[in-house]
């Protein structure tokens, strides 16, 4: 077995007994260290993202002291969720490596269709409502921004 999605695979293990959260682990890897490892933590922090990758997203950062995971890889015992796909590509983050899929985590009552579906357009009213307000007042943030000669955008 891999020996990185091997520690995903134990730290998932882990929460089995733990009752922390799901069965879901993640480790990142630069180099060939592991700068960051995770499991998913929503129960212990009544925080719905700390997921797995999320919490080993936020444990990498913090290490190495950076928001960019640019030439890392992420291991994860299962195919990401929307919100960590999302977390992953903002990351820059390139490769990703799963054990579990999609399936097999919707098999165990882990179901992610709903929010793919939105994403896609669909099932809107069922999932979330988004209205636009005060764009004419908010805007003035991103203006000022887009004038700044000295931004940093990530």
């Amino acid at each position: 077995m891999n020996e990185y999605m091997k520690i995903a695979k134990e730290l998932s293990e882990d929460n089995l007994k733990t009752k922390e959260g799901g069965p879901f682990g993640a480790c990142i890897v630069k180099d060939g260290l592991i700068i960051g490892m995770g499991k998913n933590m929503v129960l212990k922090s009544n925080d719905p993202t700390a997921h797995a990758e999320i919490s080993a997203i936020r444990d990498a950062c913090n290490n190495i002291g950076s928001y960019d995971l640019t030439g890392c890889e992420l291991y994860t015992s299962c195919y990401p969720c929307p919100m960590c796909l999302s977390a992953a590509i903002w990351a820059n983050i390139k490769k990703v490596y799963f054990g579990n899929t999609k399936e097999d985590a919707a098999a165990i009552g882990f179901r992610d269709d709903y929010i793919y579906d939105f994403i896609k357009g669909n099932n809107k009213d069922d999932v979330l409502d988004l209205t636009p307000m005060d764009r004419d007042e908010t805007i003035r943030a991103f203006e000022a921004f887009a004038g700044d000669e000295n931004k940093t955008i990530y």
